[in-house]
């Protein structure tokens, strides 16, 4: 079970994570969690760099090592790169220190004040030790391309429906949700355009 628009009691529980920007303008963020892959995150840069727009990209450190030139294009390209662990873990089932130490790995990597947890679980006890060096980032908007019991079409309608100023919307670059990112990315793309939003990358909170 997943919920494709954050709750109130998630944000009550995390009341010092982003899980969205200013409402004021109509701006929406676009994130990509777990590349970067050749299988994927080739098109989805194709994608955004059709439609002169930037992205944020939460990145597995493990993948950088394994793909560095698709990191770099990201990075040349002008997107915005993010920490997501080094090996993709799951806070609640990983010991703290071990867990704050893959943060650091992919964090030489990244280079970053940006961390999205893996699966959007990490313990208190963690997210106390990474707020004084992070702003934590959740997202306003789930897609649900990671979930293959999804069609492609019922994911675009969690994007639209749910979506308005401000939203943080995630994607993945991950090889289960390649059937529902290649026909919802652009299709929403197009969709938002027309009614007048604006894409932006996520700048840390301090450099707003």
């Amino acid at each position: 079970m997943y919920f494709v628009n954050a709750p109130f009691f998630l944000r009550w529980l995390y009341p010092k994570v982003t899980f969205n920007r200013s409402r004021k303008d109509k701006v929406l963020y676009l994130t990509f969690d777990d590349g970067p892959i050749p299988e994927i995150t080739p098109f989805i840069l194709d994608t955004l760099a059709s439609y002169q727009i930037k992205g944020t990209f939460f990145c597995v450190g493990d993948n950088i090592n394994k793909y560095p030139d698709l990191f770099h294009r990201t990075q040349r390209e002008g997107h915005q790169v993010a920490n997501h662990t080094y090996n993709h873990l799951k806070g609640w089932n990983t010991r703290d220190d071990a867990y704050l130490a893959n943060i650091a790995e992919c964090e030489e990597l990244t280079k970053t004040s940006l961390f999205r947890p893996p699966y959007g679980r990490a313990k208190k006890s963690q997210l106390r030790r990474i707020y004084p060096s992070f702003e934590v980032v959740f997202w306003d908007v789930l897609s649900g391309d990671f979930d293959t019991k999804l069609s492609p079409e019922e994911c675009f309608r969690n994007v639209v429906k749910h979506s308005k100023n401000g939203s943080i919307i995630v994607f993945h670059d991950n090889i289960k949700a390649i059937p529902r990112i290649r026909y919802t990315l652009p299709k929403a793309i197009e969709y938002f355009q027309s009614r007048g939003f604006t894409f932006d990358v996520l700048r840390p909170a301090m450099d707003i």
